[in-house]
């Protein structure tokens, strides 16, 4: 009896442990995808939105390859999944990351990081349409709405002074925010069973897109970038290392232990993280209006997590579900 009692607690710090790290991971993962935004602002005055994808890509890929090959964390078995690997390259990388950065050159980098705090709410909207236990009532209603008010009042259509904010840059981080909310889902889905170590699954989603991103982008004038040494830093151990290698690593394992929807909740830190380094190191404008429409963003996935949450609470656990 003691000894069982000994193994449950054991199990049970072991948990606590696990979960913890989740949530280290999670704010983590936060503060990364936050500070990117500035990065991307920097690189983008000597080369191509493309092209700062790819050199993101390459510097992010090589540590994780070598750290790969060290740990023999890839196996020839695991490319049975390949076409698992290659939607999560393109959802969760390749036009994700393109998109964000044609957004950000357009817009102002608290802007940009603003917009990219709507990323849960289509993780529900996904997730509603795939996931069968993704539950819908009057909160998630609720919250899926506000997040959209939010988005409507930073792109203000009705304004024809539309000031740092151009209707481009607005849609091409709807639809990265879109691309990166549904590979949540994927992820959950179809990557999670797999069984396969953080390591190992982001090195394949990675290289993937780096071979994707080498057939499809101008190389022309790419190392112009070097000459800043600001940018360079930036996008090197920024965007590639951190942005790219270590945040992936973070992603996979807070999908796994978070579940889909609560891990995407992890955007609610770079919004808060983007508008401070936008106006505090850099000198952007913050209007009241950017306040309130981040807020109703915020408040909005805050209200649809609720929702979410309180609804699964009250139902009955099915090892069936998704």
């Amino acid at each position: 009896m003691a000894a069982t009692t000994i193994r449950s607690t054991a199990a049970g710090e072991q948990a606590a442990s696990a979960l913890g790290l989740a949530y280290a991971a999670f704010v983590a993962l936060g503060l990364i995808w936050g500070s990117n935004f500035i990065f991307v602002k920097w690189a983008a005055e000597w080369i191509s939105p493309s092209q700062i994808v790819l050199l993101r890509v390459l510097f992010g890929f090589l540590p994780l390859l070598v750290t790969s090959v060290a740990t023999r964390a890839l196996q020839w078995r695991d490319w049975r999944h390949a076409h698992h690997f290659v939607v999560m390259s393109v959802l969760a990388t390749t036009f994700y990351y393109v998109a964000f950065a044609k957004g950000t050159v357009l817009l102002l980098s608290s802007v940009a990081g603003m917009l990219s705090g709507a990323i849960p709410l289509f993780t529900f909207v996904t997730a509603l349409a795939f996931l069968r236990s993704e539950p819908i009532n009057a909160r998630s209603v609720v919250g899926t709405l506000l997040g959209f008010l939010g988005i409507l009042l930073i792109a203000r259509p009705w304004n024809q002074d539309l000031g740092g904010v151009d209707p481009v840059g607005i849609l091409w981080m709807i639809a990265g925010s879109f691309s990166v909310g549904a590979s949540f889902v994927y992820a959950k889905r179809f990557i999670s069973p797999l069984g396969l170590t953080p390591l190992a699954l982001t090195t394949y989603q990675i290289g993937i897109a780096l071979v994707l991103l080498v057939a499809t982008t101008d190389l022309d004038g790419i190392g112009a970038v070097i000459g800043d040494t600001r940018a360079s830093l930036g996008l090197v151990l920024g965007l590639g290392l951190c942005g790219t290698g270590l945040a992936y690593i973070l992603y996979y394992r807070i999908v796994d232990r978070l579940g889909a929807v609560a891990a995407s909740g992890v955007t609610y830190i770079p919004p808060v993280v983007s508008l401070a380094i936008g106006a505090m190191l850099v000198g952007e404008p913050v209007k009241p209006l950017d306040i309130v429409a981040m807020g109703a963003i915020l408040v909005g996935v805050a209200v649809l997590q609720s929702g979410r949450a309180r609804q699964l609470a009250n139902k009955p656990v099915s090892s069936s579900e998704a």
